[in-house]
């Protein structure tokens, strides 16, 4: 009989290169928000897949880029810590966009003696898999991965074979969680997430890395649960363009968000929205403690 294996495997790659995509598809739940924008995921996100020979604890984490905010910072810190201690690595790259100099900085964050695994994402939209070759070689020069898996996150293609991959670099072992864990993030990140993706879908330009949500109020009884948000933005303008004409850009907003956090809690949702003005929050300490979801363990709010 095989052995059971267990591990942690951090997901890091570059902004867009389908990360949360590639999570959710793995885990096949949606645990992380995906959006067109780059750095959508602020925060490592932690997701478990249990199979009956193996369980993976997989961290999922912003996409690597270059610091200019305190909040910038403190996301390359989360993907630094994310990339330590692991017992593997998968680095997520778009197989359809040319390899840069940013690149060669992001897979310098990766740390020689942590087994990686190079999965080469979106190959649904190269027409012509023969492509697939020289961005192989390009990337087999930068870093000596321990294989290379093409796929398509969005899809599911190749999954199966990744999944294989993973277990067989994984240190034999119990299970590390109950087989029915899914996830570390607490339901009022869950649901302030959700708001956010729904605000990256609805709104463009300078608006989407302007938001942060703040779950103020979470009230449950057996059949309904009432939520208050607030949504912060940094500028008068973008809380204009959120609210939009007669409110209808908020409305809009509310009403994707209620629907999907009602498939999430399985329970009707009252949901109130309000939109604040914060200048400069990404660069104040205090605020940026307070939409960590580490904050939030433990204060889901009292049922009634």
């Amino acid at each position: 009989m095989t052995a059971h294996r267990a591990g942690f495997v951090s997901i890091a790659g570059r902004p867009n290169a389908g990360k949360s995509t590639l999570l959710n598809a793995l885990i096949g739940e949606k645990l992380a928000i995906t959006a067109p924008q780059p750095q959508t995921t602020r925060t490592s996100i932690q997701g478990v897949l249990t199979l009956p020979e193996a369980q993976i604890v997989f961290l999922d984490t912003p996409g690597i880029h270059k610091s200019d905010t305190l909040f910038n910072k403190r996301m390359m810190s989360t993907v630094r810590g994310a990339l330590e201690d692991r017992d593997l690595v998968l680095y997520v790259a778009d197989a359809t966009r040319p390899i840069t100099e940013e690149d060669d900085h992001a897979i310098s964050a990766l740390n020689k003696s942590t087994p990686s695994i190079l999965v080469l994402n979106k190959i649904d939209r190269m027409d012509d898999k023969r492509l697939l070759l020289p961005v192989i070689e390009r990337y087999q020069q930068l870093f000596p991965w321990v294989t290379i898996v093409p796929v398509s996150a969005r899809r599911a293609d190749g999954l199966d074979e990744l999944k294989r991959l993973i277990t067989e670099h994984l240190p034999e072992g119990p299970a590390l969680f109950p087989d029915d864990y899914l996830t570390d993030q607490p339901m009022r990140f869950l649901a302030g997430e959700i708001i956010r993706e729904r605000i990256l879908h609805a709104t463009r330009e300078e608006v989407p890395h302007a938001v942060a949500v703040l779950i103020d109020t979470w009230e449950e009884s057996p059949r309904l649960v009432k939520i208050a948000a607030s949504i912060h933005v940094e500028r008068p303008g973008q809380k204009t363009i959120l609210i939009g004409a007669k409110g209808q850009m908020l409305k809009k907003v509310g009403s994707e968000a209620r629907q999907e956090l009602e498939r999430l809690l399985e329970r009707k949702v009252f949901l109130s929205l309000f939109v604040k003005v914060k200048p400069n929050w990404r660069e104040d300490p205090e605020f940026l403690n307070a939409i960590d979801y580490r904050a939030m363990v433990g204060s889901e709010g009292n049922s009634e």
